[in-house]
């Protein structure tokens, strides 16, 4: 079956691929007893922390788990996008699936790519596991594509509930102006005037080199409650971080509030006692207290001196789920027999417990609020209230 995927697809795809220089014969066909595993995402640019802690988690699951399953060895392919480049992504799962001829994809830690690959996958019925990409719509543009990861109203809502129920009334919204960010506004505004608070304010920012002084001005001049943010891991949060702290916004009594991507744990030691106190929602913290936690942090340690996060911990349970797969079907992959293995599978994660929702293939998963705190002489988010087994509202 693989073999006629593979060829179905090729003769599909021969003139885009030809078109892209390449390959499209039987040089570079996949071993009778190896599976492949194509991961696209952002090894390089502004992103690159994104690809590394999907494929060190990933790496981690294998380090853990032995690279063999079913008697076949288990390969990781692994292509950069560069960064937000809907274009590369496409191009890559095109080269993936004709010269590589993987028998899964995964990765993904942007929207844009995730998307642009819907229908490559779709046409190559290849199974694809999203380990970060967080938009809801990304699972319903492919019966292809499953999530081990998170949706941004899943994480979001709670954070609205908990700001209602614990006195504020009154909050201003900043965003990353793409797709996860939009999903994260939309959802934060939809439950919290519903419970009867006021959004006071919304604010947009760019993806790339934004400027958040004005904005952070803007929003201590309307004298909020509290501010709601959203933006991506990595340099965006520091930026932000310091300028509500240089602009005075704790001393004025405005609390910030955010998505875990805000509070990354690999950010809280520099971030230091800027980030103590600060409020979060989020699946997963390094801090998590359990055996699954305990042997995940292990296993990673021995891949990346860096502490694991939740975009480490998709790309270890996208591995997961792949593993599960190969297994039940002892080794002969089929997209469609993939994905009924897929569709309701259940795996005990670092995070807690988690399934893939059968009916929209999407993360079913507790969803914890966090505060940082100092433990040991280092700062993590202590999990101290939980919001069980959510679903996407998003859907």
């Amino acid at each position: 079956m693989k073999t006629a995927r593979h060829k179905r697809f090729g003769l599909a795809m021969a003139a885009c691929a030809l078109s892209l220089g390449l390959v499209c014969g039987q040089a570079g066909a996949a071993e009778s007893d190896t599976i492949k595993v194509g991961i696209i995402t952002e090894m390089s640019g502004p992103f690159a922390d994104f690809g590394r802690h999907i494929v060190n988690g990933a790496k981690a699951y294998m380090q853990q788990h032995g690279d063999t399953v079913a008697g076949k060895k288990v390969v990781l392919v692994i292509k950069d996008t560069t960064g937000p480049a809907p274009d590369v992504a496409k191009r890559l799962a095109q080269e993936l699936i004709v010269k590589d001829k993987v028998d899964f994809l995964a990765g993904f830690g942007l929207t844009p790519n995730a998307l642009a690959v819907a229908p490559i996958a779709t046409e190559a019925k290849m199974p694809t596991i999203i380990m970060n990409a967080a938009t809801s719509i990304i699972t319903s543009k492919s019966p292809y594509f499953a999530r081990v990861s998170l949706t941004l109203p899943q994480v979001t809502e709670p954070m609205a509930v908990w700001a209602y129920k614990n006195g504020y009334r009154q909050v201003y919204t900043l965003v990353a102006d793409y797709g996860p960010g939009h999903d994260a506004e939309a959802a934060f505004k939809k439950v919290f005037t519903k419970m009867g608070g006021q959004v006071v304010g919304e604010a947009r920012v760019p993806l790339k080199n934004p400027e958040f002084g004005p904005y952070i001005q803007r929003i201590k001049d309307s004298k909020p409650q509290a501010m709601f943010v959203f933006v991506t891991p990595g340099e965006m949060p520091i930026a932000l971080i310091k300028s509500y702290r240089e602009r005075g916004l704790a001393k004025a009594g405005i609390k910030l509030l955010s998505t875990g991507d805000v509070m990354e744990d690999g950010d809280q030691d520099a971030l230091g006692d800027n980030a103590l106190g600060m409020i979060s929602t989020h699946q997963y913290s390094a801090a998590h207290k359990s055996p699954e936690n305990a042997a995940f942090l292990a296993a990673y340690a021995k891949i990346d001196p860096l502490r694991p996060n939740f975009m480490s911990v998709g790309g270890y349970d996208g591995m997961a789920a792949i593993y599960n797969v190969i297994k039940q079907l002892n080794g002969k992959i089929d997209g469609d027999k993939a994905m009924a293995v897929l569709k309701g599978m259940k795996i005990n994660s670092p995070r807690g417990p988690i399934q893939i929702d059968a009916a929209t293939r999407d993360i079913v998963q507790n969803v914890y609020v966090r505060e940082v705190k100092k433990v040991g002489g280092h700062y993590y988010n202590v999990e101290f209230e939980t919001f069980k087994a959510l679903r996407d509202p998003g859907k």
